[in-house]
């Protein structure tokens, strides 16, 4: 067991920060606000319902981004995109590349991801969040491959979210500069078993 007696509540504007050391299970607790995993014991709830009841809510409602890119190598970004926002709600081809735009990747809108660094990679699967889409966004490792302007637009991008009602739960060990009024952290090594 990584952890018991965990209750956590989000409501709009909240940024919940999971830290802790490795292994405490950080990406293990996202997977199951996520939906991806089901507690050993427990419940997750969403609107005061058991999650697993609730699938299509959940999708309609949350946009999960993992430690990995979460992108296709042979797809283009734009591609990858608007595969990707099937899973949610459409976007258009310009909404796509003002995303794309907006994380730093013009011209690259339809050049093959393999052919992407590592940070043009991650900006890729984070151009998801410039998009028209869920509220609550659960990111793992969210920093992973940027660069200092990368890093500080995401944070800004971030507290602007929930500053305008949407929320965050995230894992990082980048220490936060610029955090929203309903940020905290939930340190797992707390609530080890």
């Amino acid at each position: 067991m990584l952890f018991e007696h965990l209750d956590l509540r989000l409501t709009g504007g909240d940024m919940v920060q999971i830290s802790g050391p490795n292994g405490s299970g950080k990406t293990s607790l996202l997977r199951l606000l996520a939906g991806l995993m089901q507690p050993t014991s427990g419940q997750v709830l969403l609107n005061g319902q058991p999650l697993h009841a609730q699938r299509a809510e959940l999708a309609r409602n949350l946009l999960w981004i993992g430690h990995a890119a979460g992108i296709k190598d042979v797809l283009t970004p734009e591609e990858n995109l608007s595969w990707l926002c099937a899973l949610h709600q459409s976007a258009t081809r310009e909404a796509i590349w003002q995303a794309l735009a907006a994380v730093g990747l013009r011209g690259f809108e339809d050049v093959a991801c393999h052919t992407l660094s590592a940070g043009q990679q991650r900006r890729v699967a984070l151009a998801r969040l410039y998009l028209d889409g869920p509220a609550l966004w659960v990111l793992d490792e969210p920093f992973t491959a940027l660069d200092k302007q990368g890093v500080a637009q995401l944070e800004e991008h971030l507290a602007n979210h929930c500053e305008r009602g949407g929320m965050v739960v995230l894992t990082t060990h980048h220490t936060l500069t610029r955090m929203p009024s309903g940020y905290r952290d939930l340190d797992l090594g707390r609530w080890a078993a």
